[in-house]
């Protein structure tokens, strides 16, 4: 029997959505086709030989119960398994950092390379290299947050913006800034997370998003629409208020979806990217405009995550989804 490892947690300020996402891939992976074990990262970056305990490791008191099972080596624990699983999300997992690790030492992973990794995390060099292919995204200012000029960014910008760190995910650190006394504060507040910082404007429209899977050819799925509960899809309206909505098909035209699809296929391809990503838009009703938001290489992966609804719709099943991208790498 094959052995599947799955690496969960780590260091960025997704370490509990990453928690979430591998409880359920590790509930739906088939058992019965693969030796499936698993390794926590914790949030100080100790890498431990898991049990599979979550209800215990979201109350916080795991790692003093089995401080001996810390990983000495790690590249020779999991250079044991015929494939690696990261289910990590944001810095030092979705980045290219372990990516460029396993690759260093020959070690099969699932996901993107180390250079769409990165490129995709980074929403500037991401937006840079979208542009250049042709596929629109939102006007934006990139700044360092300890070395600007808020009268630099009010002059390309205007208000309502919305004030993120340039890399990160799950909305953490995004906020909306509605004058210049607002702007400095979220300015301060996405910091916390990132110095380069990435400011847009504000649009009503549609958030949509597309799942890509890459067996044989690159599969693109229906389009999913979000309902934020809130002003727009931060952190709290994705994972703690539940009246958000996620519509699956979205309510667009056939022609907006084709064209999403298209641009989503595009710019998987453009950032070199592997085996599955996540691509977010905007549209706008009233202007018939489509921007890209960003790509996720490592997206949520819970059962109400969009990732794995959205290709269900394509008759893909959550477990189907996981034993098809375990397949791929094994020979």
């Amino acid at each position: 029997m094959k052995q599947v490892v799955i690496l969960f947690g780590g260091t960025s300020s997704e370490h509990d959505v990453s928690i979430q996402s591998a409880k359920s891939v590790y509930e739906h992976i088939e058992k019965s086709l693969y030796d499936v074990s698993l390794v926590y990262i914790s949030k100080d970056n100790t890498w431990y030989k898991f049990d599979g305990d979550f209800d215990l490791l979201t109350q916080n008191n795991w790692i003093e119960k089995h401080e001996q099972d810390d990983i000495f080596n790690i590249i020779k624990y999991l250079s044991y398994f015929d494939v690696v699983l990261p289910i990590l999300h944001g810095k030092d997992g979705e980045d290219g950092k372990l990516q460029g690790m396993l690759e260093l030492f020959h070690i099969p992973y699932i996901g993107c390379p180390p250079l769409a990794s990165a490129i995709a995390m980074d929403k500037v060099y991401s937006k840079i290299l979208l542009e250049q292919s042709g596929i629109p995204v939102l006007p934006y200012v990139s700044i360092d947050a300890n070395d600007y000029m808020i009268e630099d960014v009010i002059y390309q910008i205007d208000f309502p913006m919305i004030v993120k760190p340039a890399n990160g995910g799950s909305s953490i650190g995004i906020s909306v800034a509605k004058n210049v006394a607002e702007l400095d504060d979220k300015i301060k507040k996405a910091s916390i997370y990132d110095n380069k910082i990435l400011i847009e404007p504000f649009i009503t429209g549609q958030e949509l998003e597309c799942a890509i899977l890459e067996t044989d050819h690159i599969t693109t799925s229906d389009i999913g629409e979000i309902i934020p509960a809130n002003e727009f899809y931060d952190y709290n309206a994705k994972y703690e208020n539940k009246e958000s909505i996620t519509l699956i098909p979205a309510n667009i035209s056939n022609d907006v979806k084709l064209k999403i699809q298209e641009y989503a296929k595009k710019a998987f391809q453009t950032l070199g990217c592997k085996n599955l990503a996540r691509v977010d838009f905007f549209y706008e009703k009233e202007t018939k405009k489509i921007y890209l938001n960003e790509i996720n290489t490592l997206p949520g992966f819970t059962t109400i995550s969009m990732y794995p609804k959205l290709l269900e719709s394509n008759g893909i099943s959550y477990p189907s989804l996981l034993t098809t991208l375990i397949r791929k790498h094994l020979h």
